[in-house]
């Protein structure tokens, strides 16, 4: 049995979603975006949309989901840098053209 006095710290990994509603059809260009933008950040990151979930970082996943003008896609990551992903992938989600 320990007795040292130090306290204990358990770190909680950060969790953030957000939903975004499409202004377009998710295509290559938008697909791409995503896919360079996932790469930057170390949180474990994924796209939802209806029953189907993908990691973000890859191109032709993101294009498969086939997520199209008007439905909704859910960002949510998982890490250190959880909250500036979903941020930077719900933005690019956005304002898809």
């Amino acid at each position: 049995m320990s007795t040292s006095s130090e306290p204990t710290t358990t770190t909680i990994p950060s969790r953030h979603g957000a939903a975004v509603v499409l202004p377009a059809n998710l295509h290559a260009r938008p697909a791409g975006q995503l896919a360079r933008a996932a790469a930057t950040f170390t949180s474990a990151i994924r796209l939802e949309y209806g029953d189907r979930t993908v990691n973000p970082t890859g191109v032709l996943a993101v294009m498969g989901l086939g997520a199209t003008l008007g439905t909704t896609v859910t960002v949510r990551a998982e890490g250190p840098d959880a909250e500036q992903a979903v941020t930077a992938l719900a933005q690019i989600l956005a304002t898809a053209e």
